[in-house]
């Protein structure tokens, strides 16, 4: 059995993946927003802003999508 730090460096962590996955949608939706706006919206608006809007969505396309 490896340990967890073996685990998340061969990337094996399905919840580390996941949270790559999310992370990545939040960053399309700050380019996404920021153009929009103009301006640089921030990071944390756009995750407040994405989680509101779209993570519930998101999920359970996840979810049918890989089981989890």
């Amino acid at each position: 059995m490896s340990s967890l730090a073996e685990t998340l460096k061969e990337g094996e962590s399905v919840f580390y993946k996941e949270f790559l996955a999310e992370r990545e949608e939040i960053l399309r939706h700050k380019w996404t927003e920021s153009e929009k706006a103009g301006h640089d919206i921030g990071f944390e608006k756009a995750l407040v802003d994405w989680c509101i809007k779209f993570r519930s969505l998101w999920r359970a396309e996840q979810q049918k999508q890989f089981g989890n």
